[in-house]
């Protein structure tokens, strides 16, 4: 690499390079030779940049022996300025450099002097000269034999300049010598063979290769070769080619999480864990079971777990419900984005909810009731959930008590026991043992996290935790709320009657909210226990029980009916008149009492419209009488008319 090429005249005839006269003889030699033509700017000649400006000549221009003392003055041949050279993303010769590392100063110098005869010949080349000229030219410089420089040159034949350092360190033992010869075509094929998600050998990648390279005339080398350059690639993207983004996670350091600055039930998170044991059902199935488990975030107490056989709302819900009776309600809760975790049940109403439909008139979930603030994790992710940890220490210590031998089937399909499926444990028995193991999980000492600080216990650190911060505590109002599933219904428009699940529900206050929208809550596990309804604004309006169905010909049931009935309307009677204070009677007189006097003189009307009779009629013809006329005793004119009106009737 050059650190200088451009020169004014005075600045060449300075320099004292050989064959250069003064500055005046060559100020001729360029005008005579035309360096300054138009179309050789940027190439023979350029605008000198600065103050006084001026104009500046390549040092090509010059005589081939002045550009080879040139050459050997500014050249700076450093392992730096070589590495420079080479781009980011060019791990072609990765293995190559790192055999160049690993060798001694003295040999690392000696091949950037025979680097820096190498870029004088292809200076010189790239001047004019031909191979041989540029050869001898620098080998008489440099007192070096043909031999030897051509050998040099056959180091580096068919290798890009930016990567000739490395192969031009004297050869000795571990020396990668010359590197096989191969098509870049032939190794990009290679690598978008190899990395692959299906995880192809390099044997296949091989032979595909091959069959690819003999239809276009590549060349490539030989096997072990590409198996060598493979490993020079980024570890990294390999991985992230042929494992993927998880794979590549795992190479990334863990974050840590402190959370010594929490205190007991500020957060908590929950997860749903399969054990590894066959299990004997009171159905007579047996399958592994499926426990919800929560767990408070600040001490790694586990708080409350149930067991079912599947992950589902109710069992969660029941788990939610055991940890706010026995310990009290977490400010907030990390969740994964399941089905069942994100139920409406459980996180209706939250905001940030992303699985299913979020609708604004949906009704609050039991968290969102209770003001527990809901994150949201990823699934299998032990980094952003603690509880998953805690899954395998109960593994590695409760799965394999001795108690559940011949019932544990092993992490996986490949990892069964001898004895794999050889018994059921019953279900009260496993209850009882998963039980204990708890209890050892959370009252085992010197535990070491930042919070116990190798010396408490999970249930010591909670403890303490909670003597200093105290908890939200549910009310007596709450109490049932993770005990029901939560649904919206419509109510009869007529008698107010709750339809649910083929049962139908009432109380007496549903009258006061006929065909409204409710939300009700109930036991999923028992219809005919009393269902809690509350309004869409999560006021608790009431209970209201079950309504069975009666035979058609029962007289009994409808007698009991009817007393009910009659025991309802009495009740409604009897709040009426409590509310009806004034009979009939009474109201009649107030309104006699209240009533105007008469008055005497009544206003004359200015204004008289004359009273028009109906005409007398008689077939189609009608003829009106002018009472007026017998008002003022005219009897012509009434006589006249009764004369027509026999005429008339003589007509018809």
């Amino acid at each position: 690499m050059l650190t200088r090429e451009w020169a004014t005249v005075r600045e060449m005839a300075d320099m004292g390079l050989p064959g250069i006269p003064d500055a005046r003889a060559i100020q001729e030699r360029a005008n005579k030779a035309g360096w300054k033509r138009p179309e050789w700017r940027n190439i023979a000649w350029r605008p000198r940049e600065g103050s006084g400006g001026g104009v500046e000549y390549h040092y090509q221009v010059l005589d081939r022996v002045a550009q080879l003392a040139w050459v050997t003055r500014f050249q700076d041949m450093s392992e730096a300025n070589e590495r420079a050279r080479i781009a980011d993303d060019d791990q072609r010769y990765a293995e190559e450099w790192r055999w160049f590392e690993q060798k001694h100063e003295g040999q690392k110098a000696k091949a950037l002097t025979i680097l820096g005869y190498l870029d004088r010949i292809e200076r010189l080349t790239d001047s004019g000269l031909s191979v041989e000229e540029a050869v001898h030219e620098v080998r008489l410089a440099a007192n070096l034999s043909r031999t030897t420089v051509m050998n040099w040159r056959r180091r580096v034949a068919g290798v890009p300049r930016p990567h000739w350092l490395p192969f031009l360190v004297s050869k000795c033992q571990g020396n990668p010598g010359r590197r096989a010869l191969c098509d870049e075509r032939a190794l990009d094929i290679f690598k978008s063979l190899w990395l692959r998600p299906e995880k192809p050998t390099i044997a296949a990648c091989y032979d595909d290769l091959k069959q690819i390279a003999k239809a276009e005339g590549l060349t490539v080398p030989s096997q072990r070769t590409f198996a060598r350059w493979m490993k020079g690639l980024d570890p990294m993207v390999v991985t992230l080619a042929r494992g993927g983004r998880e794979s590549l996670k795992e190479m990334l350091p863990a974050q840590e999480r402190d959370r010594s600055y929490m205190h007991a039930l500020e957060a908590v998170n929950a997860d749903g864990h399969k054990w590894d044991i066959f299990v004997l059902w009171p159905d007579g199935t047996i399958a592994r079971p499926m426990m919800a488990c929560w767990q408070d975030l600040y001490s790694n107490l586990i708080l409350s777990w149930r067991i079912d056989k599947s992950e589902n709302t109710d069992v969660i819900q029941l788990a939610l419900g055991d940890m706010v009776e026995k310990w009290g309600i977490p400010n907030e809760a990390y969740l994964d984005n399941g089905r069942a975790f994100a139920s409406k049940r459980l996180t209706g109403g939250a905001k940030t909810r992303f699985r299913f439909k979020v609708t604004e008139d949906e009704i609050n979930g039991i968290m969102t009731v209770l003001g527990i603030k809901i994150h949201w994790t990823q699934p299998y992710s032990g980094r952003s959930k603690p509880i998953e940890r805690a899954f395998g220490d109960m593994e590695s210590r409760i799965s394999k008590d001795v108690r559940f031998s011949g019932a544990y089937v092993g992490k996986n399909p490949l990892a069964k026991p001898e004895n794999y499926r050889s018994r059921a444990i019953p279900l009260e028995e496993f209850l009882k043992i998963v039980s204990e193991g708890i209890q050892k999980h959370n009252a085992r000492p010197n535990r070491n996290t930042a919070v116990c600080a190798g010396k408490k216990s999970f249930l010591d650190a909670f403890m303490e935790s909670v003597a200093v911060h105290p908890v939200k505590r549910a009310t007596e109002a709450q109490r049932h709320l993770w005990l029901r599933a939560g649904h919206k219904v419509t109510t009869h428009k007529k008698d107010g009657s709750i339809q649910f699940m083929r049962s139908r529900y009432y109380a007496p206050f549903l009258a006061e909210h006929l065909g409204e929208q409710v939300a009700i809550r109930y036991d999923p596990q028992d219809l005919t226990q009393d269902i809690y309804v509350y309004s869409l604004a999560n006021v608790m309006l009431g209970k209201a029980s079950v309504v069975g169905s009666v035979r058609f010909n029962s007289v009994a049931d409808a007698a009991q009916t009817a007393q009910a009935g009659r025991q309802i309307q009495k009740a409604k009677k009897m709040l009426l008149d409590a509310e009806r204070t004034l009979s009939p009677s009474d109201l009649a007189d107030l309104m006699n009492r209240s009533a105007p006097e008469p008055e005497e003189d009544l206003l004359e009307t200015k204004l008289v419209r004359p009273f028009r009779p109906a005409p007398i009629t008689h077939g189609n013809a009608a003829v009106a009488i002018d009472l007026d006329a017998i008002e003022d005793g005219e009897e012509e004119e009434l006589s006249s008319v009764v004369k027509l009106r026999q005429f008339m009737r003589q007509q018809a």
